[in-house]
């Protein structure tokens, strides 16, 4: 316990933390007073500090995880992670990094092999993320199962309201037309590829690469009678043929990997039409590149990496795109986080019976952290529009505001019931 002890007296500034050891030593930091009620953890297994303490990231995930970790209530798991990483963020997130230089030499060669994407491993990558049992993204997503950062105009907002209006953010932007055809790289469960056809009438194509996602998207297509509009395939974008009027990606660049940008420039650009636009909203750092930490590799995300907007920008320039617009998100994703963390504890139980109660813990472990990541890290959403011709928008952004606007009055959000995701 004793390297976990420095690391938190050092670190706990404000507020009240109690940790009860597995021996029943209780260990107090911070100077608790007016900066909240005073977070009670118990550690239940002899190797828990040592675990957490030699890779905090790690090992606290995996003891939450493994039961070796509990938070008793009135507070719960995301409560402990935004107290601890509000501290951490006074301290430059240096305090929850790995600690020496070899320790982050080794994890940042780690996280740039494991962002070598290539197809076989792209596509493992993809079912692993997204091919989880349907259900469970019913419970915590919205009625449109959009699994990206929600746009947050009024944090009165429910979340399907977020989402719809995050959607006609999106198409905005893009400066459609009827009839346009447009690829939609990594569509997920095909929310936006509707939406765009719905609209506009494009002719959409959606690829990804997890086979459910897919065939779910081919069902909504058929059942709205779209499907010879909205087509969607089991594909890698690597391998799509043809011209489009408009490019999408909606939280796609995340999993290309970083050695793959060239390649993924270099393709769009040669299936983008000359005076076409190419919109991607992506998760991405307000900084320096850096790498992703090894719980989320392991875990969640693996092959996975969330970019800085230099690499972006500086890969691009090199295979003929010009970067016309870039809107950094803050904070909108820690709303759409804390509410699929919600909706994710409400359901608990069927989470557990669908796979047990260390998957759960995983999850909320999961969305906690990310939430964090967006409200107290320094990660931020990025929109980026290129085009190989800067007269293929308008010369202001007057065009954005106006057709979203006409696009967010032109349907109402769904209501989110805890009946109707129960049924």
């Amino acid at each position: 316990m004793w390297l976990l002890d420095k690391m938190l007296g050092k670190l706990i500034r404000k507020g009240r933390l109690t940790i009860t050891d597995y021996d029943g030593k209780i260990y107090e930091y911070g100077p608790g007073g007016d900066s909240g009620e005073t977070l009670h953890v118990r550690l239940t297994d002899r190797k828990a500090s040592g675990h957490i303490a030699r890779y905090p990231q790690v090992g606290a995930g995996e003891a939450y995880m493994w039961g070796w970790l509990e938070v008793d209530p009135p507070h719960d798991i995301r409560d402990m992670i935004l107290f601890v990483t509000e501290q951490s963020k006074a301290h430059g997130d240096k305090a929850l990094q790995p600690q020496g230089k070899l320790k982050r030499l080794l994890q940042k060669a780690a996280a740039k092999a494991d962002s070598i994407n290539l197809k076989g491993k792209a596509r493992k990558n993809a079912e692993h993320t997204y091919n989880l049992t349907r259900r469970l993204y019913e419970l915590f997503l919205d009625e449109d199962r959009q699994y990206t950062m929600g746009y947050h105009r009024d944090l009165e907002n429910s979340l399907e309201k977020a989402q719809l209006d995050k959607k006609a953010h999106l198409a905005a932007k893009m400066y459609l037309k009827p009839g346009m055809k447009v690829l939609d790289i990594g569509c997920g469960w095909g929310g936006f590829a509707l939406y765009l056809h719905k609209h506009y009438g494009c002719e959409v194509l959606g690829v990804a690469l997890a086979p459910d996602q897919i065939a779910f998207c081919q069902e909504r297509a058929k059942a709205e009678g779209v499907d010879d509009k909205v087509k969607f395939a089991l594909m890698d974008y690597r391998d799509v043929e043809g011209q489009f009027d408009r490019i999408s990606s909606v939280g796609l660049l995340e999993h290309v990997g970083t050695p793959h940008y060239p390649q993924f420039f270099e393709h769009t650009n040669k299936l983008l039409k000359s005076d076409g636009v190419m919109l991607s909203h992506c998760c991405g750092r307000a900084g320096p590149p850096g790498f992703t930490d090894a719980w989320t590799r392991k875990y969640i995300f693996p092959g996975g990496y969330i970019p800085a907007l230099s690499e972006l920008v500086t890969q691009s320039e090199r295979y003929g795109w010009q970067v016309m617009d870039v809107e950094a998100m803050r904070f909108h994703y820690s709303h759409t986080l804390e509410e699929w963390y919600n909706r994710t504890v409400i359901h608990h139980d069927e989470i557990v019976d669908m796979y047990d109660e260390q998957f759960f813990r995983m999850w909320q472990f999961y969305l906690a952290g990310a939430e964090q990541s967006f409200r107290h890290g320094t990660l931020v959403n990025w929109q980026i529009l290129y085009v190989k011709d800067r007269a293929a928008i308008p010369m202001t952004r007057d065009y954005m505001y106006e057709e979203s606007e006409r696009l967010r009055e032109s349907e109402e959000a769904p209501v989110w019931h805890l009946a109707q995701a129960a049924e």
